[in-house]
């Protein structure tokens, strides 16, 4: 890998002025690991189902205005597509939403923490998730692992992330679409992009996130 040198340096400039931003932000997501109920836990998984082709602001609204309806985790699937209109392909969502809670309810309760807990590879939870969560691809399953704290060794390879990683010199173009060795194969790439800039892997996906938005968001 020939990184680009003078886009390394000004990501590194742009790392020392946001690094305190982007730890508090990490540390927040990490409050999930630690004491997060299932309940808040679910919420970040319904959120990363609904960011797909939308915009990630527009789709936490549509997590918040679910709550006040109390429909997150009681409404049908038709009740809760009635609410996703700033959400791009909101009737298959809806059904995605109802059908991952279904998968997590055990005796009326929803329960993730236990398989969270269970994967001592935090990768192989990821997998787990892609296998049984219809409309979770890497990029999602990433998504929602690093907003609950889970993120150290795992990248969220959306368009911003690879376009980025392209002009670094970390991947020649920003490929159509990524299958899973693809995803792999990039994400392995980045991770030794983090460390050859001295820029924690996590740290660098919400810096990229940063400097394509302006925002360091979930």
């Amino acid at each position: 890998m020939k990184l680009n040198t003078t886009r390394a340096k000004e990501l590194q400039e742009l790392y020392r002025a946001k690094k305190n931003d982007i730890v508090k932000r990490l540390r927040d997501f990490r409050r999930f690991r630690q004491n997060g109920s299932d309940e808040e836990i679910f919420r970040e998984l319904a959120f990363c189902l609904f960011t797909p082709q939308s915009k990630a602001k527009s789709c936490w609204a549509s997590i918040q205005k679910l709550d006040e309806e109390d429909l997150l985790f009681k409404g049908s699937a038709e009740q809760i597509r009635q609410n996703l209109h700033c959400v791009r392909f909101h009737n298959k969502k809806a059904e995605y939403l109802v059908r991952a809670r279904d998968l997590f309810l055990k005796n009326g309760e929803l329960s993730l923490k236990p398989l969270l807990n269970s994967y001592p590879d935090i990768r192989e939870c990821r997998e787990w998730l892609v296998k049984n969560l219809t409309g979770l691809g890497h990029k999602e399953a990433s998504h929602f692992l690093r907003n609950i704290g889970y993120g150290e060794k795992i990248a969220i390879l959306d368009r911003h992330i690879l376009r980025n990683l392209q002009l670094l010199g970390v991947i020649p173009e920003v490929p159509e679409s990524l299958s899973r060795t693809k995803y792999l194969g990039v994400e392995e790439k980045m991770a030794e992009c983090a460390a050859k800039i001295a820029i924690p892997l996590s740290h660098l996906d919400l810096l990229l996130w940063y400097k394509e938005t302006g925002v360091i968001f979930k």
